[in-house]
């Protein structure tokens, strides 16, 4: 399955009322409020601030799962929480992206960056045609992977070439989502309960994550890098 062009859904999307427009945009930050009310009953109030103001934090990049994750936890929020906070941030962004793609195209400085993540997706997929065969799977390993920009907005760019549809799109960000995040967020607890029984051993553990971490991004982007240089001297 070759990659699609999104100028269709660019053209199917124009004629949309106003009022379908703004059920659209304002559904997924609804169900974000949702989930944050609903963790009055887990979180005591001084967490549950520190909670919302991570889940804000997470939409400012750079912050992503390797950092937020590991802050959480040690500010005392528990780790399946914070795993499954980000996926559903994750779950909710991709969401939002596929009711209001056309819409997010007009918005200054978004729309350029999005068109930017667009065109990072069309050639990522053009090196890689199995992600494209392997559909739900193929994406959700592009959400899993540690870099910027292969969270909600860009899974659903790359799910939406792939000819994957809204459904689909939601299972593979929630599957990657949730793998990636409870990677971190059990190797985070482990880190910070070594940090507590011993603490040379927990900061020599989480010395080695990080910089384990920063090698495995660096190398990921630098591979990516070079095999979309080498697309382009090859054209």
């Amino acid at each position: 399955m070759s990659t699609r062009d999104l100028s269709w859904l660019t053209r199917e999307k124009q004629d949309i009322s106003k009022r379908t427009t703004y059920i659209r945009l304002l559904i997924p930050p609804i169900l974000a409020i949702i989930f944050f009310i609903l963790c009055f009953l887990i979180l005591p109030r001084d967490r549950l601030l520190i909670l919302g103001g991570l889940m804000i934090a997470y939409f400012i990049p750079p912050s992503g799962k390797e950092s937020l994750i590991p802050i959480g936890i040690g500010l005392g929020i528990p780790w399946w929480l914070m795993a499954l906070t980000l996926t559903l941030l994750d779950v909710i962004t991709a969401l939002f992206m596929i009711m209001n793609f056309a819409l997010m195209l007009r918005v200054p400085r978004l729309g350029p960056w999005i068109e930017k993540t667009t065109a990072t997706g069309k050639e990522f997929m053009a090196g890689r045609p199995w992600m494209a065969r392997w559909r739900i799977p193929g994406v959700a390993f592009f959400v899993m992977l540690p870099l910027q920009g292969t969270g909600g907005v860009g899974a659903t760019v790359v799910g939406l070439m792939a000819g994957l549809t809204p459904g689909e799109i939601l299972l593979a960000v929630g599957i990657g989502a949730a793998v990636e995040s409870l990677a971190f967020a059990l190797g985070s607890e482990l880190i910070w309960r070594l940090i507590l029984e011993n603490l040379v051993l927990g900061l020599t553990v989480a010395l080695a994550a990080i910089a384990g971490t920063i090698l495995l991004m660096i190398f990921l982007r630098r591979r990516f890098t070079r095999k979309s240089w080498k697309d382009e001297k090859e054209i």
